[in-house]
Formats: C-alpha cells, structure tokens, sequence
C-alpha cells in the first residue's frame, strides 16, 4: 500500500463509512473525511459522523473538527488534507478518502482554482448585511455587481452566492476570473484507486428512511435544538444539514414532527439523485460498485 491512497465516494446512506473502516483493519489504512457535512462538531447524529468508538479504533481525520459558526469551505479541506497526507508520509498508513462531497474528490484529484482570500473583516461584514435576507434577494444583489459569475449560480443557493459577493467586493473583480488554471492536486504524488458505491435505488431509499428514523431514536432532535439555541446565521453551511431546517421548524412550532421527518428524508433523497449526476459526469475515473461485495474486490485490485 505504499504510496497509495484509497478514494470512497458514493450517496448519503450507501455503506461508505462500515466500508472504509472495514478497508482500514484489512491494509492498515487512516480514515479521512471527505463529506462537507461531516467536518462540523455540532452535528454528530445528523450527518451519520462515525461513533466515537470507531473514531478510537482507527486513525481518523477532518471528522468533526470546525464549529458552526464557522463558513467550512473546499479550499480550507483541500489544506487541512494535505497536512493530513503529509503527516501521513511519515507513517506506514494509507489514506482512505471516504464522503458524498463530489466536489472535494474532484478538487482532491483535479487541483483548485486559485480564489484570492478574502479578509475576515469583509466576509463578516457581508454575512451581516445578509441576515435576514432570503437567495432570491441575495441573486439579485450578486447580478447587480457581478452578473457574470450570477449567470453560473443558481438563485436558490446562498451559499455560492455570499461567496460570490465576499470575493468581488475584496477584490472588485467577478469570482469567474479566477477560476482559470488550477493549483497542484493534493493526490498529485500518490497513486489513487477511486471507487463510487452505487446501491440499488430502491434499497438506498429504504436505507435512508431506516436511517433518519434511527438518528431520530438517537437524538437528532435535541442535536437540532442545542444548535438552534445558538441563533446562527441560516445561511451557514451547518444550519443547512439534511434534516436540521425541518427539526428546527418543528421546535418553533411551524410543522409537525412527522412532517418534518418527512420532509428531512424527502430531501435526503433528492440529495442521493444529484450526487449520482455528479459522480456520472465528473468522477469519471471511479469505478462503480455495489455496496454488496465492494470490500473483496476492493482488495482485489490493491493486493
């Protein structure tokens, strides 16, 4: 296994975390998180993170590790992962990349653009002026500054759209410009197997409603309410989790349990179609497999 790296993507609820840590005892591997969601302390239950018991029986990395408050970004995983990688240099441990963030693959494999940073002082002032505000408002905003980089993003995605808005008003120039040639690929020096778990789309269903009513039984709504009692800004990444808006309503009255719950799973559904049309059209180097076997042909290909 030496000078390799394992990569795990595949859809919420797919085995990708009972796979990694199986993968791990077998080649002595280190388990690093690649879920954008999963980074976040806040939300153990919610974002299915492994249990502490599984963080302490193998090296895991990135689980965990940024508070809610914070804005988590690609840029910042891509550098947290190289520290990781490097560190890992010096052991005998193989990096296993296990996640459902398509892009952080593909950034991981590909290389990232070169954005400029952007101040604190001007990224906060921007989420302040946004609060409250709904994407609709925000778009409009963004088309008014910088229409070419608005024309790319979705109105419905604060997200991009506050990032947007950070960088042209740090730098006066559209996001667009800069996302010409990209940095070195933090995997440029390892020799990486990539693998997308693909479940029958019927059986990830059932997966993902066993799953959210498993959470529920464990405590994701006292995980939901200790975050809301935070009054976070909405549009952070965190207050965005699959799950947390709906349970969140539900505590201020404004829908039923069961209503919420439906409407978390609902979303979580819809989130397992995009990243299959992402991995389809960008991963295009994972071989596909079934979550049923994958451990032995996994090792099949590395041994």
């Amino acid at each position: 296994m030496h000078n390799r790296a394992i990569l795990i993507a595949g859809p919420t609820a797919s085995g990708k975390t009972a796979l990694a840590l199986k993968l791990a005892k077998e080649i002595n591997g280190a388990i690093i998180n690649a879920d954008s969601m999963q980074v976040y302390r806040d939300l153990r239950i919610l974002t299915a993170r492994p249990t502490p018991e599984e963080e302490a029986s193998l090296p895991h990395f990135l689980f965990g590790h940024v508070d809610a408050s914070e804005n988590y970004s690609v840029g910042r995983w891509i550098t947290d992962l190289s520290r990781i990688l490097n560190e890992l240099k010096e052991t005998t441990q193989t990096p296993i990349l296990v996640g459902g963030t398509g892009l952080y693959f593909k950034s991981a494999l590909l290389g990232m653009s070169e954005i400029p940073h952007v101040p604190e002082a001007i990224r906060s002032e921007i989420r302040r002026q946004a609060a409250g505000k709904d994407a609709q408002t925000l778009y409009a905003q963004l088309t008014l500054l910088d229409p070419d980089t608005a024309e790319k993003l979705k109105p419905s995605d604060p997200q991009r759209i506050l990032r947007a808005l950070e960088v042209f008003v740090a730098t006066g120039k559209p996001l667009v410009s800069y996302q010409g040639p990209r940095a070195k690929s933090a995997l440029e020096s390892l020799n990486c197997a990539a693998f997308f778990l693909s479940p029958d789309r019927d059986q990830l269903r059932k997966r993902i409603e066993c799953r959210f009513d498993e959470m529920m039984a464990e405590g994701a709504l006292e995980e939901a309410q200790a975050l809301d009692r935070r009054r976070l800004d909405q549009s952070l990444p965190c207050m965005r989790a699959h799950g947390v808006p709906h349970l969140i309503d539900c505590l201020n009255a404004k829908s039923s349990l069961a209503e919420s719950i439906e409407r978390a799973k609902g979303d979580t559904r819809r989130y397992t179609k995009r990243q299959f049309t992402f991995a389809r059209h960008q991963l295009l180097d994972f071989s596909w497999l079934a979550p049923e076997g994958a451990l032995d042909e996994i090792l099949g290909q590395l041994l």
